[in-house]
């Protein structure tokens, strides 16, 4: 009939972790898998999240999809969720799939392009309907043997990274709506876990955008399609800029943080008025439950009690909190660790922090992020401008401002407190 029928297949890790067992237990404990630099601290047992549940090609596994019958605009025509057994012939690294998108030949060429289509499609009406589109640069490092930094290198999102990424929003979507939503529209009333993101602080966003002025860029600060739209505009601007890393922060900065609840208000970046996460129960606790709950639903059970999975839904952001502030640490520790090596080099970086106690220069060779000091400003006595961004010399007038271009010595390291000190090379920075 001219439509596709789409699979989205997720290792059926609810079959193995029943609960109430040690396995799920320990599971709630983590409630996430945390990805250090050097190694990853699972939420489940290997043998679970690299054996059994790892949809490897060639094999039969268990799994729950989400199937959907769509046309080439996107548009979901039919949908069924449930848990089946799968056996997939070919697993395409995200390299691959991209040579194929980009002109190359391989494996079911025809389906990957169709996909890509149907994609694309699906991130156009998302940023019409207002999604912001934050394609922030992972900062990544070669390892060697010792897993000892050799060099340092940003990630950076492809045509084929957001392939996946439209259809597991696509899926994560529509299993919140098909449990949240009733037939006319209004919420079902039953216990879902949602993934929630509330819209931006005022204040902040206002902050954000005087502070993007004075670098030629302008966002609105009132309606939600006004605001997205300039952001987007801003966001997509910026790259490639020396700006670009630190205004990217700071925008992100100025959202709100996403968390886990059973109280719906749906999720302002993404601008899904439903929205889960079904996709990734390897690695999440609340996919766990998700699957749970839909199960429960599908076979017609009444909703379950909202209070302990509300419990669950605080204690599994929380841990999320804590997991991405311990791979902020390991980054940390390794740009330290990375930057050893060169103490008394000389490098160029750009300002991307403010502080009354110091100013943070990130480096445009290797992203790395260190300190200097207010006493190592040895030129003048510098004062804090908080609401500029800035430090100001007291007798020379002499600013130095976040987005500045900056010319750094290393000065120390300390790998236990996963600190970079640098001092400043005059030469002509900083404006007078």
């Amino acid at each position: 009939n001219g439509q596709w029928r789409v699979g989205i297949h997720i290792a059926d890790v609810s079959h193995f972790v029943t609960p109430g067992s040690l396995l799920d237990k320990e599971a709630v404990e983590r409630a996430t898998s945390v990805y250090l630099v050097d190694r990853v601290v699972p939420m489940l047992p290997e043998k679970l999240s690299n054996g059994v549940c790892s949809l490897r090609p060639n094999e039969d596994k268990l799994t729950f999809s989400a199937i959907f019958d769509m046309d080439d605009d996107g548009t979901v025509h039919q949908k069924w969720f449930g848990r089946t057994a799968i056996h997939s012939d070919h697993r395409f690294a995200y390299e691959d799939a991209q040579a194929i998108i980009e002109g190359g030949d391989g494996p079911l060429k025809a389906e990957i392009l169709t996909l890509d289509g149907i994609a694309k499609k699906l991130r156009k009406d998302r940023m019409k309907n207002g999604a912001i589109s934050f394609d922030k640069r992972e900062v990544k490092f070669h390892l060697n043997e010792n897993n000892e930094p050799t060099g340092v290198y940003f990630k950076e999102s492809k045509d084929a990274n957001h392939l996946i990424e439209e259809f597991m929003l696509l899926a994560n979507r529509e299993v919140a709506a098909f449990v949240g939503r009733a037939k006319d529209g209004e919420p079902s009333g039953r216990t879902m876990v949602y993934r929630i993101h509330d819209n931006p602080d005022p204040t902040k966003l206002i902050d954000l955008s005087n502070f993007v002025k004075q670098f030629g860029y302008s966002i609105s600060t009132r309606g939600r399609k006004a605001i997205s739209a300039s952001l987007n505009k801003m966001l997509k601007d910026v790259k490639g800029s020396g700006e670009a890393n630190m205004i990217e922060t700071l925008t992100v900065r100025s959202m709100a943080k996403a968390v886990y609840s059973t109280a719906n208000i749906g999720h302002y970046g993404l601008a899904f008025d439903y929205y889960t996460h079904f996709t990734s129960p390897i690695r999440r606790y609340p996919d766990v439950l998700v699957h749970r709950l839909l199960q429960d639903y599908l076979d017609k059970k009444p909703a379950a009690p909202a209070d302990p999975i509300e419990e669950l839904c605080e204690h599994s952001s929380d841990r999320e909190k804590m997991a991405a502030m311990a791979e902020r640490e390991s980054i940390k520790y390794m740009q330290a660790k990375y930057l050893e090596q060169f103490v008394g080099e000389e490098f160029s970086g750009v300002i991307t922090g403010v502080t009354d106690w110091g100013v943070f220069v990130e480096l445009n060779d290797n992203y790395c992020e260190g300190m200097i000091r207010i006493r190592d400003f040895k030129d003048d006595y510098y004062i804090f401008d908080e609401k500029n961004h800035q430090i100001i010399g007291e007798s020379s007038g002499r600013i130095y401002q976040l987005g500045d271009a900056m010319r750094i010595r290393v000065k120390n390291v300390d790998l236990e407190k996963k600190q970079i000190d640098f001092t400043p090379i005059r030469s002509g920075h900083g404006r007078d």
